[in-house]
């Protein structure tokens, strides 16, 4: 058994707590502030981000950072906009070396990814990344899900693996954390394309030509960054991306189809109560795209629609009417 420490209380901290607290670990949740502890210890349910689950009883809650320090394992699981912040307030309580990033994005400016912000903090420590196509309320139900973790060190790449992986979580082990975390942090922003294709009513045809055509994007970049191309192909890219455009409880699906229905963006992100990684997503990934020079022409049109330069509608035709191209290009 191990102790392990949760540093964030969203629908995906809460599921891995509960994954390997049913493998016999003791699990403690981090939440951002003592209000946020007491409603869940109280309720055990969540029922914005997770519906009808009821929170196992000895899954533990705690509001003081210093309930870190003991911990075998520390998962950082908080949106990848606030990490750096976050980092400041607790790096004094992470004692382990052994660190786990469940975060898909990208900071703004930096152009880092989540394990490169936390090597920052803890540049002695051993970072894993775990990502691939992972809805947090089908993991609860144990329905076949299979992801991909990635750490420079093969070694703990395969301790992690076995860390999480279940008869119903299958879990692969990799090198490329650069691939796997690209992978995770752009598809979140081709699913407020796949999103907006719902509004509009469009069909199968247009959101499997999305799907691969946005691929290919995350490819481009991910070959500009030194990632790995297979890496996109497989679970944390193409996998990912496969599932947050379709599935109904994608938080970046639901943003792109009330956006299509002429919804405020401000109105649909306070509806949603949580938080969408691809609006921020889109905007970093696309100054990163015009920096090195990768032409992304899906994540141009979602930065623009969520500016409001342009209207969904808009966005089709443009990219419908851009010259014609090779397939691989």
């Amino acid at each position: 058994m191990s102790k392990i420490g949760i540093v964030g209380s969203g629908s995906w901290g809460i599921t891995l707590g509960t994954l390997l607290l049913e493998k016999g670990n003791e699990v403690t949740i981090l939440c951002r502030n003592q209000e946020k502890k007491l409603a869940l210890e109280k309720t055990r349910r969540d029922p914005v981000r997770l519906g009808d689950f009821t929170i196992p009883d000895d899954l533990n809650f705690s509001a003081d950072p210093e309930d870190l320090i003991n911990q075998e394992y520390v998962i950082i699981a908080i949106p990848s906009e606030f990490l750096r912040e976050y980092l400041k307030k607790i790096q004094n309580y992470i004692v382990t070396d052994k660190l786990i990033s469940v975060i898909k994005g990208i900071e703004e400016k930096t152009f880092k990814m989540p394990s490169e912000i936390i090597k920052e903090f803890f540049p002695e420590k051993k970072i894993a990344v775990l990502s691939g196509p992972s809805i947090a309320r089908e993991v609860l139900a144990k329905i076949p899900t299979s992801v991909v973790v990635a750490s420079v060190e093969e070694k703990y790449a395969q301790e992690v693996q076995l860390l999480f992986h279940t008869n119903y979580f299958r879990v692969y082990f990799s090198k490329d954390v650069k691939g796997c975390e690209l992978g995770g942090a752009t598809k979140n922003v081709i699913a407020i394309a796949a999103g907006i294709l719902d509004g509009l009513g469009f069909g199968a045809n247009t959101k499997g030509a999305l799907i691969v055509r946005g691929a290919r994007e995350i490819m481009r970049l991910g070959e500009k960054l030194g990632a790995h191309p297979l890496t996109i192909s497989g679970l944390s890219g193409i996998g990912d991306l496969i599932t947050t455009c379709f599935s109904p409880y994608s938080r970046n699906r639901i943003v792109g189809e009330e956006l299509a229905k002429g919804k405020n963006l401000g109105e649909i992100l306070t509806n949603l109560n949580m938080v969408a990684e691809g609006v921020h997503s889109s905007h970093v990934i696309f100054e990163l795209s015009r920096k090195i020079n990768v032409e992304m022409p899906v994540v141009e049109m979602v930065h623009k629609i969520l500016m409001g330069e342009i209207t969904p509608r808009e966005a089709i035709d443009r990219i419908m009417n851009r010259p014609p191209k090779p397939e691989i290009y």
